[in-house]
């Protein structure tokens, strides 16, 4: 309503030039402010351009850097990975760098098991035998004699002393021109040790300076012997055949050397009264060791 009365009222007015004039000046001034409105608002939109221009160079900063970062990332972890892989290979070349020797370490392992399991089993055998059957044993299988020696001898080296050379170190105080029958001597150590004449007597004879027999039977001459040992070796349920055996091919006054496990009897005491029992006298008992 009010744009209608001022047209109106412009066209009324006597005065045509200036009107027209006013008009095209308002006109003008219209386009001016119309072409203000254009550039300023053509600048909002540079400026916005610019804006969004520099948000997106900064998008585009943080995203390469975001790549960047994940390049890094991924390149440290295969770094990590390349350094794991290098550290495995080196344990796994130190572990198999020479697989002969461990095969070989679990070889003797595995047969060195095997050597004490079949010297138990020997040695429970020629506890609970008598020795005839034991000499049978052996007999048919020779090599069971051997691998019992060699589970003894493994034996004897664990402990602190060897009761051999207890027996060495007495023998080696008696007279030299004595005779020695070591009963159950095994490779014939004590005859290699001292001077005396000694005759190595066991079940199987692993030398040709044994003789092999049953310690219950001898091939000895009566009253013959000066002393006689038994080194670890009263095996046998018939251990009484041993001791009657060792009196009857002793000479009298003759000595009786038993170097044994204390454990292997109930009472060390009555054992020492049964020797006595068959004609001997205790002189000497040692069961510190």
């Amino acid at each position: 309503m009010k744009i209608k009365k001022n047209n109106k009222s412009l066209l009324k007015s006597p005065k045509g030039s200036p009107s027209k004039k006013k008009k095209s000046n308002d006109v003008n001034s219209n386009k001016d402010v119309k072409q203000k409105g254009i550039s300023k608002k053509k600048n909002k939109i540079r400026k916005n351009s610019k804006n969004k221009k520099t948000t997106n160079n900064e998008v585009t900063l943080h995203q390469t850097e975001k790549t960047q970062n994940k390049i890094n990332e991924s390149e440290v972890h295969n770094n990590i990975n390349k350094n794991k892989i290098r550290e495995l290979l080196k344990q796994k070349k130190k572990g198999t760098s020479n697989p002969t020797n461990n095969s070989e370490t679990l070889r003797e392992r595995i047969i060195s098991q095997l050597r004490a399991s079949r010297f138990r089993f020997l040695n429970d055998t020629l506890y609970n035998n008598d020795s005839s059957e034991s000499r049978k044993m052996f007999k048919e299988d020779p090599s069971a004699f051997k691998a019992y020696h060699k589970g003894y001898q493994y034996q004897v080296e664990q402990w602190s002393l060897n009761p051999l050379d207890v027996i060495i170190n007495a023998v080696k105080k008696m007279p030299k021109e004595y005779v020695i029958a070591d009963f159950g001597c095994g490779e014939g150590r004590l005859a290699d040790s001292v001077k005396q004449k000694v005759h190595s007597l066991d079940l199987v004879a692993v030398n040709d300076k044994i003789i092999a027999c049953d310690m219950a039977h001898t091939p000895l001459l009566t009253n013959g012997i000066n002393a006689v040992v038994f080194c670890l070796s009263l095996m046998g349920t018939n251990l009484v055949d041993y001791i009657l055996e060792a009196n009857r091919v002793l000479k009298m006054d003759g000595t009786l050397k038993i170097a044994e496990i204390s454990s292997r009897f109930d009472d060390v005491n009555e054992f020492v009264n049964l020797l006595m029992s068959y004609g001997f006298k205790n002189t000497w008992t040692d069961i510190d060791h």
